[in-house]
């Protein structure tokens, strides 16, 4: 059969009029397949397999012509630019789309297929075969060209059968005059009632009153303002309270007689749907989110002490003064709110168990927040603003107030630590007239009463052991230090440190008690003696604190990795030594910013190759004497100290020794650094007469321990910045920080009133401050430069 005939054909059965006609009803079943060939991608293979009366056996014979189509595929090479011998992806009754394409340039397709397919252009999809008992349906297509049926059985009566029914249904179409298509009678009456109804909704939409548009709500409204925008409404809004004070935005005293989460402990086995009327419950919280469900129902998340529970009120359930609405007509996110009501668990519809709730018959705003807080949702992640920020940053993100708790159960558990073994807490000065007690770069200050410079105390070791000699046997102190250097990941110019001295113990019984005080520590914060720490680059260090820790020598390991044999211990501090080191570092290309003295340049071979290596707590012992100018010599290796440092994750965490308790040694020893001093190195320790005094008058056999508490903290924590776990960190000023925003006060109109003792007039607070900062400026240059 010729592929024009082919054509004829299908235009008789499908009616000229384009695809959306129906097509004629068959006197039998022509089931039909469809198969994409990869090498015609914008053709599609059209195939009646024959007629049938029933389901299953239609259903047969499209697996059977399926299977035959994936077994004998298309072997020749129907275009040149596609490669021969494609195998037919057969897709049912579903044509795929594809661009239009004139078929009829194709002449037939490989003969090995038994029965005889055409192609049609890949237009759109189709629906080909929708039901097997009437006749083949076909969805309406947004195309004016015709589809063509191409595909019928090598069967001479079964052709004459289609032609004899097909002419016949085709003198029986009616033209539609909407669409221009020729349909049967019976479709016609169908789209032209359906027409009329379209048109009586229409009209009826038309007569209608329009739909009033919904409202939103203030705060939907809100939320939309900008930060500014909000501000300045909101602050408006809470002058009016105060003036009306109705409600007192901000009252004296709410009586709070339940805590947060105490009650989600006690009341978490409510069951669903059970509420418990008697018991009042009396709290205060911060509004997370705020939900309404028209205008009696309310719901809240409110915080406290860390925990989150739902708050639902409800018109019928008000109690107070205050009507239900004002009640909360008033209370945005932020706001610090009482509320009185009794626990109970929700019954929702949409899921088997209820929340644990307060059901509240009073809410009471205590204090408002007069700005946006972040959405839950984005919530307060920029790193710099949250440092600034600390407050808000504890408002909106758990894992910060985690931090400082755990801060504060660590130096909880270090002083009950020390109180046990009889050890007595103590304060020592913040300011000095000499920065001793450690080697770093102090803080100057001055004091204008007496008018003289003063150091910010960068450790208090010198005062702690005067009260050893003054016969407090067992002192320990925690306390801020400053230095100002440089600050980094792991440096801050004011950090927590904890020293304690211990009269008649050396060396080792601190190193005992270090890893008994940290393991200890480690196993009571975490529950484990195994955490993990992840540095900034994205390293994992496992760390195992469990004793005992271990030792490493210093000069030992640094001549295993230089390869090279060092100088005796009691030459490490000659000339000789000091041009070896600097060898050394030219040798294992390790820099040495000037003054190059021979302790710098111990520290730095040091830091490079043996601090590198301590990830799990390690002791470095066996320092040279010129670099620990208050530690007592070793006891057999001459040049050398009885010092230790404590390093995990490649940074100290603690610094101990024996303590020098020989006077004439300690003069000799500061004397060195005031010539250390001399040369340029501005962290060298200065002569303390009054401490050296002391020691003539005896200090015991003394082993003396510091440890830093930031960076402890940082390990227990998993942050490898200072920052985190310091509440106020210091920072860089803001650079927009002269453009000041107006305060509350001054963008409601609120005027200062005057008090007693600060004159009401001829005072300029902002020349005062000025003269105050010009003041102060000239104070740090006098210091400077005395």
């Amino acid at each position: 059969m010729s592929l024009r005939a082919i054509r004829s054909l299908t235009g008789a059965l499908m009616g000229k009029s384009g695809l959306g006609s129906r097509p004629a009803r068959l006197p039998f079943r022509v089931p039909i397949l469809y198969a994409s060939p990869p090498a015609l991608p914008q053709f599609t293979l059209v195939r009646a397999i024959g007629s049938t009366q029933d389901t299953a056996d239609f259903v047969r014979m499209c697996d059977m012509e399926i299977r035959y189509l994936n077994e004998h595929p298309i072997t020749r090479d129907v275009e040149p630019s596609q490669p021969a011998n494609h195998h037919p992806q057969v897709h049912g009754c579903v044509l795929g789309r594809g661009e239009e394409e004139d078929w009829s340039s194709i002449d037939d397709i490989d003969e090995t297929i038994a029965y005889t397919w055409g192609l049609v252009p890949r237009t759109t999809e189709v629906t080909a075969v929708t039901s097997i008992e009437s006749s083949v349906h076909h969805l309406r297509l947004p195309t004016n060209e015709p589809y063509q049926l191409v595909a019928i059985k090598n069967s001479i009566g079964a052709l004459a059968m289609a032609e004899a029914g097909a002419a016949d249904q085709v003198a029986n179409l009616h033209l539609d005059e909407v669409t221009g298509e020729q349909v049967s009678k019976s479709e016609l009456k169908k789209r032209q009632k359906q027409r009329q109804l379209e048109d009586k909704k229409r009209e009826k939409a038309a007569a209608a009153p329009p739909k009033p548009k919904a409202q939103k709500s203030e705060e939907e409204e809100e939320s939309q303002l900008t930060p500014n925008q909000y501000y300045e409404i909101r602050c408006r809004k809470i002058q009016q309270l105060r003036q009306s004070k109705a409600p007192n935005p901000y009252p004296h005293k709410f009586k709070v007689t339940t805590d947060l989460r105490d009650f989600l402990k006690r009341y978490e086995s409510i069951k669903t749907g059970e509420h418990l009327k008697d018991v009042e419950v009396r709290l205060g919280g911060r509004i997370y989110t705020k939900r309404a469900s028209g205008t009696k129902l309310v719901f809240y998340d409110i915080r406290a002490e860390g925990v989150k529970v739902q708050v639902m009120c409800q018109a019928q359930e008000a109690a107070g003064e205050v009507p239900f609405e004002q009640q909360h007509e008033h209370l945005r996110r932020g706001d610090i709110i009482g509320i009185v009501g009794y626990p109970g668990r929700t019954a929702p519809r949409n899921r088997p168990e209820g929340e644990l709730s307060i059901f509240a018959r009073e809410i009471i705003l205590l204090t408002p927040c007069l700005h946006q807080i972040p959405s839950e949702h984005y919530g307060f992640k920029d790193q710099e603003q949250r440092y600034r920020q600390r407050y808000l940053d504890l408002i909106m993100n758990d894992n910060s107030r985690n931090v400082f708790l755990t801060r504060s159960k660590m130096i909880t558990y270090i002083r009950r630590y020390f109180d046990e073994k009889d050890f007595v807490e103590v304060e020592t000065p913040m300011m000095n007239a000499i920065a001793g007690g450690a080697t770093a770069r102090p803080f100057v200050t001055h004091h204008n009463d007496l008018d003289m410079n003063l150091f910010m105390r960068v450790a208090p070791e010198l005062y702690l052991k005067m009260l050893i000699v003054g016969g407090l046997e067992r002192v320990y102190e925690l306390g801020r230090q400053f230095r100002n250097e440089g600050i980094d990941l792991t440096h801050n110019p004011e950090f927590t440190t904890c020293e304690f001295y211990m009269a008649y113990a050396d060396v080792y019984d601190i190193m005992d008690i270090t890893e008994d005080l940290v393991s200890g520590l480690v196993k009571h914060v975490t529950g484990s003696y195994q955490t993990t720490f992840h540095t900034q680059t994205g390293e994992e260090y496992q760390v195992n604190w469990e004793k005992p820790w271990k030792r490493i020598d210093m000069i030992g390991a640094l001549e295993e990795a230089c390869g090279e044999k060092f100088p005796p211990g009691e030459e490490l501090h000659t000339a000789a030594t000091n041009d070896f080191l600097k060898r050394m570092l030219k040798k294992m290309n390790v820099e040495c910013t000037p003054p190059q003295t021979n302790a710098r340049m111990l520290d730095k071979l040091v830091g490079e190759f043996i601090e590198e290596t301590c990830i799990n707590p390690t002791f470095i012992t066996g320092h040279p004497q010129m670099m620990s100018p208050l530690a007592k010599y070793h006891r057999d290796r001459p040049g050398l100290c009885e010092r230790f440092e404590a390093f995990v994750c490649k940074k100290e965490i603690v610094n101990a020794y024996t303590e020098l308790n020989d006077p004439f040694d300690q003069r000799l020893r500061f004397e060195e650094q005031a010539r250390q001093k001399d040369q340029g190195d501005d962290e060298a320790q200065m002569v303390d007469e009054n401490f050296c005094t002391s020691l003539e008058f005896g200090l015991p056999p003394t082993g003396g321990w510091g440890m830093g508490i930031d960076r402890l903290v940082m390990f227990l924590t998993n942050n490898y910045s200072i920052k985190e776990v310091l509440a106020f960190p210091f920072m860089k000023e803001e650079a927009n920080q002269g453009k000041e925003k107006k305060p509350a006060a001054e963008m409601v109109g609120i005027k200062p009133e005057v008090e007693e003792g600060i004159r009401e007039s001829g005072f300029d607070a902002s020349k005062s401050l000025l003269i105050d900062n010009e003041l102060y400026s000239a104070q740090v240059e006098h210091v400077r430069n005395p």
